[in-house]
């Protein structure tokens, strides 16, 4: 049972990061708890999917070879982990840092915490970032909905950077974001506009067309197809009752801290990203840290991003077949 009366989650049971550092203190060790994650119910292969595996005992060139395609494959193969020559050991301890850092990880930290180049980690916090995807699932309601602008103020730019267009969201992006208040789950998306069609869009994507939708009163939202109350924060008023999207403010506070005390920067190309990683550590805040782990282990199987896609458009996700290792 959850204990609502302590401070912060305090029911999470967390490991401490001495704990981390002897769990995977080996390559081995490393290896046998992504193996655990990824395959529980034993090794398949992830180009067939046989389960009639071959351990290679010189693991050359892989460790393990499928009987049926005989194809060589790791742990790593078919995954967002694909091709990666940075030991599965600090791939774990990455997982921890982002799993248990509430305000997000720098490339920078992970960079002189990991020792590796600060390109790699940079490479490496997007892949763990892209293993949370988009919450899929439409929330019964009630329903905050709100939207937010992500963004370096246009008087702190650069004269060559400087849109001269006016200030307030001016060279900003808009991210929308809903929350269910029965499960706690937010769902975010990085969007082009806050017109009509694009808040309603967004909207009748994520909330089940029976919930009950609370906004404030951006003209954008009106005539929503649902039962919706709005709080009127154009005239300085955030709660009528039950009607308020502090929930949902209170998220993007947290991603606020995060762009400005941690990343400094979140390119348009990337917010997607960004965003999903906050919202993924959110939805997963009441979880133990190693069930937190496994899940991403887990997440990352069956994806691959390239560093190519990554930096310049793309297909991020080749299919499997396309993976020799």
């Amino acid at each position: 049972m959850v204990q609502t009366k302590a401070p912060g989650k305090s029911h999470r049971k967390g490991i401490s990061l001495v704990q981390v550092t002897k769990k995977f203190s080996t390559e081995e060790k490393a290896e046998k708890w992504f193996i655990e994650q990824r395959w529980p119910d034993g090794i398949t292969c992830p180009h067939c999917e046989s389960d009639n595996i071959a351990h290679v005992k010189s693991r050359k060139p892989q460790p393990f070879r499928c009987r049926k395609c005989r194809k060589h494959f790791s742990v790593k193969t078919g995954s967002l982990l694909h091709s990666s020559n940075i030991p599965l050991s600090k791939w774990a301890i990455a997982f921890y840092l982002y799993s248990t850092s509430l305000k997000g990880v720098s490339s920078m930290k992970l960079h002189r915490d990991l020792d590796i180049g600060q390109t790699a980690a940079w490479y490496m916090a997007h892949r763990i970032r892209s293993m949370w995807d988009a919450y899929a699932e439409k929330f019964a309601g009630p329903v905050e909905v709100d939207e937010t602008y992500m963004g370096g103020k246009e008087s702190n730019k650069h004269a060559d950077k400087k849109l001269n267009a006016g200030r307030g969201t001016v060279g900003k992006t808009a991210v929308a974001g809903a929350k269910d208040r029965d499960t706690g789950k937010v769902a975010v998306k990085v969007i082009d506009d806050t017109t009509k069609p694009t808040l309603h869009g967004f909207v009748q994507e994520k909330a089940d067309p029976n919930a009950t939708i609370y906004t404030d009163d951006h003209r954008s939202y009106q005539g929503l197809p649902f039962d919706h109350k709005t709080v009127g924060h154009s005239v300085s008023k955030y709660v009528d009752g039950e009607i308020h999207v502090n929930g949902l403010e209170s998220a993007w506070a947290t991603l606020k801290r995060g762009y400005h005390g941690v990343y400094h920067h979140m390119s348009p190309k990337h917010l997607d990203k960004y965003a999903n990683e906050f919202a993924g550590r959110h939805n997963a805040r009441n979880e133990d840290t190693s069930v937190q782990m496994g899940n991403m282990a887990r997440e990352m199987a069956g994806k691959r991003m390239t560093y190519t896609a990554l930096t310049a458009g793309g297909p991020a996700y080749p299919p499997v077949d396309d993976m020799r290792f």
